[in-house]
């Protein structure tokens, strides 16, 4: 076990040494509230990584890349969004954010920049939302970005355009993910399963699902069940648990990683229309050790690539496609939370194998590769360190 300040990695592949998880609206911070900070960068060198630090954030939860500027937007649960400016080494303040419904699992959630973001400076977030009496959901909303210094930004018309159907109780399990399609034409979002298990096989809801939309939050046309109408026409697959990563591979086929209950968390090839069992099987067990009958006993579900007891309770995940770690081109990394680690995940066709393990010893919410091929990492909770990883020399 090691602290943030120091890491190890452990490999578990040839191919590695080459390369040698579950209120009231949050008071966040605002360009007026608090000035830029410079994050000085503390670089290691540990297995197949240099690593550099770059701040510190309060519970951060996603993490995007702003297209021309390169700059590493971060969400916060508690409801602020701040950036990162490699140029600089400053950290921003965004105003505009949404009030959210912070508490437990909730807050806000993911944000993603357009397809067409360089001309129409549109943003996309998601958040818990606060409903009728003790309820909840997640939503996704979106609005254009103006940034007219190098130290502040704000979020303009910031609107609803999809909300989870119904809001339930409880703060677990939102989901929330937001995936654009290669084309950049269509919006993908994980809507999980809010701890109440069954509704996950109720096609009348979108709750345990991913939901296929066209950019403006109505359905997509070619849904598997576009002619049922309502929510169900949003559904691109179902049986889902928790979905906290989403990505395309170079083939342009969506994979997710979902949470399990007692072991079994699951990495899937998602297909259109596909249910992927959950509530009814699992590699995992009830948490009151109650069994589940395995994903095996029903060969007529969609069946998954990679189950893990005991789970990682995967973060975020992405698909490598950069130059910067060549040999791993086309391969996937997956953040760990209760494994501390990052997961790297080889795909062959529709099968997939961990390939390595690096423990970080702390839990890791999120992960994605940038333009220049370098993979950036969030750690979670308070304080969580945006981590820049590049090859070890």
């Amino acid at each position: 076990m090691i602290s943030k300040k120091s890491f190890i990695a452990i490999s578990l592949s040839p191919l590695a040494l080459a390369l040698t998880s579950c209120g009231a609206a949050a008071s966040v911070d605002s360009a007026e509230q608090a000035p830029a900070v410079v994050a000085t960068a503390e670089a290691e060198s540990v297995g197949p990584f240099t690593i550099t630090t770059h701040g510190e954030y309060n519970e951060p939860w996603a993490a995007a890349i702003e297209p021309g500027t390169g700059n590493v937007f971060i969400t916060e649960k508690s409801g602020a969004i701040k950036f990162f400016q490699p140029a600089n080494g400053k950290i921003g303040f965004v105003t505009g954010e949404p009030e959210v419904d912070y508490g437990g699992q909730g807050g806000l959630g993911d944000i993603a920049f357009a397809p067409d973001y360089q001309t129409s400076k549109m943003v996309y977030l998601s958040w818990a939302e606060a409903g009728d009496g003790d309820t909840r959901g997640a939503v996704v909303g979106r609005g254009t970005l103006a940034c007219e210094d190098h130290d502040s930004c704000e979020i303009q018309g910031l609107t609803v355009i999809w909300r989870q159907a119904p809001k339930t109780t409880g703060r677990g399990h939102y989901g929330h993910r937001i995936l654009f399609s290669p084309d950049g034409k269509l919006m993908y979002v994980a809507s999980s399963d809010r701890q109440k298990m069954t509704p996950a096989q109720d096609n009348t809801n979108n709750i345990g699902t991913i939901v296929r939309l066209n950019l403006d939050g109505t359905p997509a046309k070619d849904n598997p069940m576009a002619d049922k109408g309502g929510v169900t026409a949003e559904i691109w697959s179902y049986g889902h648990r928790n979905i906290l990563g989403m990505d395309f591979d170079a083939e342009g086929r969506l994979w997710e990683v979902e949470h399990g209950p007692k072991g079994g968390d699951e990495f899937n090839l998602v297909k259109p229309g596909a249910n992927y069992g959950w509530p009814v099987v699992s590699n995992g067990v009830h948490y009151d050790n109650d069994p589940i009958p395995d994903n095996d006993t029903r060969p007529d579900l969609a069946q998954s690539a990679i189950t893990w007891t005991p789970v990682i309770a995967p973060g975020g995940m992405t698909f490598l496609s950069g130059d910067m770690f060549a040999e791993w081109k086309g391969t996937a990394l997956i953040a760990g939370l209760s494994s501390n680690a990052l997961i790297h995940i080889k795909v062959d066709g529709e099968n997939a194998t961990e390939a390595a393990r690096y423990d970080f010893g702390t839990r890791l919410r999120g992960v994605l590769e940038a333009p220049d091929g370098a993979i950036w990492v969030i750690e979670d909770g308070e304080g969580g360190r945006l981590l820049r990883l590049t090859p070890a020399s």
